[in-house]
């Protein structure tokens, strides 16, 4: 058995916006989230930029008993969580939710409560730990909440594989939904990765920006870091209809694949395969694409072979195809990132509208894809959404209006 899978519901927490409407206007006025680093000590670190969702007050969401188990990871998670099922307007029975599906993604898990408590136990000396410590920093802490919040008894996992990480999630989610697994799925990924130790280890790895992100341009000098989280309702798409639901989007794709060739350093080889597979599963013709939401993190390698991947399967047709980075405007949200732009995908498409990428400078020819910089209408047809991981893990998705 096999359906095809409907977008009900979306909901999403950044540094531009803490809804998906808000969100939705400052990419399309393409307002960059990326400022200065607040909430501790910076000096040090190379970089002082970030994309932090700095509007969000856990207050406003929760009483202070419900944070008491919740890093803010989960809890960016939650609130987009309950955005996207206000959105879905679901009503399940207890056979229903018995066959709900809640699958999420996130690189780091709980890092502020860890980070918090190394800092207590090396730093400061301290004999004990807070009791909730291991239950703020597990990865699936967000999933786990959001089934004991909603009574979903389906299957429930989350999914770690660094920056793509969201998109295995909404991958999978799909693919249950699509072969009749589950009957409703909630999924996509958050992260909330600003602590000393992450900034620093970050630092160590010397690519990330000294000031913004500038994906595909001549001159770019690395990944910017962002938070929040993004969340999706998926369902059959003959059971929306029968609801009356309103259909945000359908997916109709999804690739994953391994490079099998480097740790850090991307291949083009690898990340074309992906998109090949993803756009099998969605039988669709490379000629069907006509915008591609990029991983575009600004960085030098990331950006010349995903613009090589772009060019081997589209070929000639890239010159009907529009190609937007979103991380120039929400930063690098590494596990959350596929979840943020899966929001900025599928937005585009319902309003017929391709978000800019900002902070350009100057054309790469080594980057030779052909890019949105400006706010323009949808050129025709469906969308392909990549995430291309540390490790060399890749996952593509494919949306439909």
């Amino acid at each position: 058995m096999t359906r095809r899978v409907a977008v009900t519901g979306i909901g999403c927490v950044s540094a531009i916006g803490n809804t998906a409407p808000a969100f939705w206007a400052s990419c399309l006025a393409g307002q960059c989230g990326i400022a200065q680093i607040r909430g501790f000590d910076m000096t040090g670190i190379r970089f002082q930029n970030g994309a932090q969702a700095r509007d969000f007050d856990p207050s406003k969401h929760f009483d202070d008993k419900q944070l008491i188990p919740l890093d803010r990871f989960a809890q960016l998670a939650i609130v987009a969580a309950r955005e996207a099922l206000a959105q879905a307007q679901l009503e399940l029975t207890d056979e229903e939710r018995a066959r709900a599906a809640i699958v999420t993604g996130s690189c780091y898990g709980g890092k502020t409560s860890e980070d918090a408590a190394f800092a207590s136990l090396y730093r400061d000396s301290q004999p004990r730990l807070h009791p909730m410590t291991i239950p703020r920093l597990m990865a699936n802490a967000g999933a786990s909440a959001l089934t004991l919040e909603l009574g979903w008894q389906g299957p429930v996992w989350t999914v770690s594989t660094a920056c793509s990480s969201a998109n295995h999630a909404i991958g999978q989610a799909y693919w249950l939904v699509r072969h009749g697994l589950a009957d409703v799925a909630l999924t996509g990924g958050s992260e909330a990765p600003f602590t000393y130790g992450s900034l620093k280890a970050w630092e160590a790895l010397r690519v990330v920006s000294p000031d913004t992100c500038r994906p595909f341009s001549k001159g770019r000098a690395g990944m910017v870091l962002g938070e929040g989280a993004g969340m999706l309702v998926l369902e059959p798409l003959d059971r929306a209809r029968a609801r009356g639901a309103t259909v945000i989007a359908e997916i109709a794709g999804f690739g994953m694949g391994a490079d099998a060739h480097h740790l850090t350093q991307p291949s083009a080889a690898g990340a074309a395969r992906t998109l090949r597979l993803a756009l099998a599963d969605a039988n669709l013709p490379p000629q069907a694409i006509g915008v591609a939401n990029a991983h575009g993190t600004g960085t030098a390698a990331n950006d010349v072979t995903e613009s090589a991947a772009i060019r081997d399967v589209f070929g000639a047709n890239r010159n009907n195809l529009l190609v937007t980075a979103t991380k120039s405007l929400h930063g690098h949200a590494l596990g959350a990132s596929g979840a943020l732009e899966a929001v900025a995908t599928i937005l585009g498409l319902q309003n017929q509208c391709v978000v800019p990428t900002v902070n350009f400078q100057e054309p790469d020819p080594d980057c030779d894809v052909p890019l949105c910089l400006e706010q323009k209408p949808w050129p025709h047809g469906a969308a392909v959404s990549n995430s291309f991981a540390f490790g060399g893990l890749n996952a593509v998705l494919v949306f439909q209006r």
